[in-house]
């Protein structure tokens, strides 16, 4: 190994990367790409402790990414601005639709079951007390058993393939929910659609990391997790269309069973689209060519972490179990989910209690999806903009924890008022998507990255089971316990969220430090080595 040749380079600058035959032949040995380094005291004898052996004790089993340059060692590999844009573009265009939809899709057909609440389900499937509560919960319970065993299948398994086989089957199991004729029945049906539906955040995440800037994967997961709003919009028409025919004109079968119908087979028809147009990486996407697929990875060598490493690393699993931000992403995760378990399966009914009817409640929850939308791309853009994902982000959970203020406080019979403090809630997933970015930008470490997402997402799943709960028959139909228990979580989640920065902060003056010290190298394609984010003194966190 040699002192690095390479340029970092960002959006808006020229870079320039000379392989090296004598490391990259040795690094394209075998398929794999297994152990092609030498061991540290080898090339650096007499130095064991310094930071240059520490970031090449674990160099021995590099990243996918290594493998769009074999075969071009010694070549001159130029990507300047022009080129970084028409690949961004490209990217965005083949790419940013099929996530869109997909993600809108997964929203949908999990909040499916609070139209069905207002649309007979209850009645039909003889749901009594605390029934409802549980079967919206039964999701999350599928959810949190797969999720760690989903986030190992998706860094082994090629990742569009098992992501596209994922949605195709909730959608399946999400149309067996319409022939389901109990409670047991149900609750089966929901278990299962959290079993598949598991893989869709992390893997969406692993996707955008793989393709996208430091600078750029906020606002692409705003976006991306903005089509929530845009599924709360079209899935609450969609419900009030179906409920309003069959009251004017009947139907064959319940109204409720005709929505779990719709929603899943076009779920199945998009999860084929999906398997045959996403690439699992830049390596095969057919619609780049052979050198617009080594500048597609190219351009992300600023990320310090590479396109995916199939080989599980258990030091980096050690790390992830023992690095602070974990847990405190983990902590966001799971205060900020007891409000969204309960609002997202009780938002009908709560509108209802409101003074609404069933039907209008359909039609009035639309609104709050698009003041999510907005809020989503907004701080999504501007956290880009500014390099200040976290403290921008921060202003949509004010603005959610204003609006359930309103609901508390004001009087029964202010239906207005009370409808907007519920609109204005729908600001409140800001900070979790900006967290669920900043796992694929600030998380370093294929192993790594997937454990840190799966304890993320756990813990969002414990919230969402937790937070129906909240939501007790008794309390209606005010639901105060649960308003005020929402306003405490959310206010938690602003201390984690300063924690989070400042530690951000504190870990980007100790790396510089690092890169300060006379003795410190940066290793040849250090990028590509499978480092994680804080065993490579070159990893800058994003705020």
């Amino acid at each position: 190994m040699r002192r690095s040749s390479t340029t970092s380079h960002g959006q808006g600058t020229n870079a320039q990367t000379q392989m090296a035959d004598d490391e990259k032949t040795s690094a394209m040995q075998s398929p794999d790409m297994e152990k092609h380094a030498v061991t540290p005291t080898a090339v650096f004898p007499g130095r064991r402790g310094s930071v240059l052996n520490k970031v090449a004790k674990h160099a021995n089993d590099a990243d996918e990414a290594m493998k769009a340059f074999a075969g071009h060692e010694g070549g001159l590999l130029v990507l300047d601005e022009a080129t970084s844009r028409r690949l961004l573009k490209r990217i965005d265009l083949h790419l940013m639709p099929l996530l869109c939809v997909i993600y809108g899709l997964n929203y949908l057909d999990k909040t499916t079951l609070s139209y069905a609440s207002v649309m007979g389900i209850k009645k039909d499937i003889n749901l009594t007390g605390n029934d409802y509560q549980w079967l919206s919960s039964m999701f999350y319970f599928g959810y949190l058993a797969w999720e760690y065993p989903t986030n190992r299948l998706l860094q082994r398994l090629p990742l569009a393939k098992y992501s596209s086989f994922c949605v195709i089957m909730w959608g399946l199991v999400l149309c067996c929910m319409a022939a389901s004729k109990n409670y047991s029945g149900a609750l089966a049906v929901r278990f299962f659609l959290g079993i598949f539906e598991a893989a869709v955040t992390p893997g969406f995440a692993l996707f955008t990391s793989q393709w996208y800037t430091k600078k750029e994967q906020g606002t692409r997961v705003g976006i991306w997790f903005s089509f929530n709003g845009f599924a709360q919009i079209f899935g609450g028409l969609i419900a009030y269309a179906i409920a309003k025919g069959a009251r004017l004109h009947g139907s064959a079968i319940a109204p409720w069973k005709v929505v779990f119908l719709v929603t899943g087979l076009l779920t199945i028809a998009i999860g084929v689209l999906f398997f045959g147009f996403m690439p699992d990486n830049q390596l095969n996407a057919r619609w780049l060519t052979p050198l617009d697929r080594r500048l597609a990875i190219e351009r992300v060598r600023v990320n310090q972490q590479g396109i995916g490493n199939k080989h599980f690393k258990l030091y980096q699993l050690k790390e992830a179990l023992f690095d602070p931000l974990t847990w405190a992403f983990a902590f966001y995760a799971l205060a900020a989910d007891i409000p969204n378990g309960g609002i997202t399966n009780f938002f009908s009914q709560l509108i209802v209690s409101f003074g609404y009817t069933p039907e209008q409640s359909l039609l009035y929850g639309t609104p709050g999806g698009a003041v999510e939308i907005v809020a989503l791309i907004v701080c999504g853009y501007t956290g880009d903009r500014y390099g200040n994902r976290l403290l921008i982000s921060c202003s949509g959970l004010i603005i959610a924890m204003l609006g359930m203020i309103l609901i508390v406080a004001l009087p029964l019979s202010n239906d207005g008022g009370r409808l907007a403090g519920y609109y204005l809630t729908q600001a409140s997933p800001t900070v979790f998507v900006a967290l669920l970015s900043l796992i694929a930008t600030n998380v370093a470490g294929y192993t790594k990255k997937t454990t840190v997402a799966a304890i993320y997402l756990i813990a969002y799943c414990v919230g969402n089971i937790v937070g129906p709960q909240t939501f007790r028959p008794k309390d209606g139909p005010r639901y105060k316990p649960a308003e005020i228990t929402i306003i405490c979580c959310w206010f938690a989640c602003l201390c984690d969220v300063l924690f989070i920065y400042w530690y951000c902060k504190l870990q980007n003056q100790k790396k510089a430090a690092l890169r300060a010290e006379p003795d410190y190298t940066k290793l040849e394609n250090q990028e590509w080595l499978d480092l994680t984010d804080r065993e490579n003194p070159e990893f800058i966190y994003s705020l």
